[in-house]
């Protein structure tokens, strides 16, 4: 897959909520995701399997989702971006709206890394 056909599936995944197959097919064994220095939810990791249970981790703190959403990808050399947010109630009964800047590597036809910034 060329690195548009991975951002295209990625964003196609993303309005569908369907994270688990995003990992899955994008990311290579050995990705790694960075969280902000100020990130009190998640934290930075390595590893495809760590990544995936931190995604099930956040969604067990997830109580409702009241909207999400996905933009159109940007694409500069190895490198795309995303435009991404969600509306959230989490268990403890606090509502956060999430927007931010996702950066994803790919190398190999697989994605080896993935940046937030909010």
């Amino acid at each position: 897959m060329t690195i548009r056909e991975i951002a295209k599936r990625y964003n196609e995944l993303a309005k569908e909520n369907r994270y688990d197959l995003i990992q899955n097919e994008l990311y290579s064994e050995d990705c790694e995701s960075i969280e902000p220095m100020h990130s009190t939810l998640l934290r930075s990791i390595k590893g495809k399997s760590a990544i995936k249970l931190k995604g099930l981790e956040f969604s067990k703190m997830i109580k409702e989702v009241h909207s999400s959403y996905s933009g159109s990808p940007s694409i500069a050399g190895q490198f795309f971006s995303l435009e991404m947010g969600m509306d959230i109630t989490l268990i403890d009964g606090t509502r956060l709206e999430l927007d931010e800047i996702c950066v994803f590597q790919v190398r190999d036809e697989k994605i080896i890394s993935e940046q937030f910034f909010y």
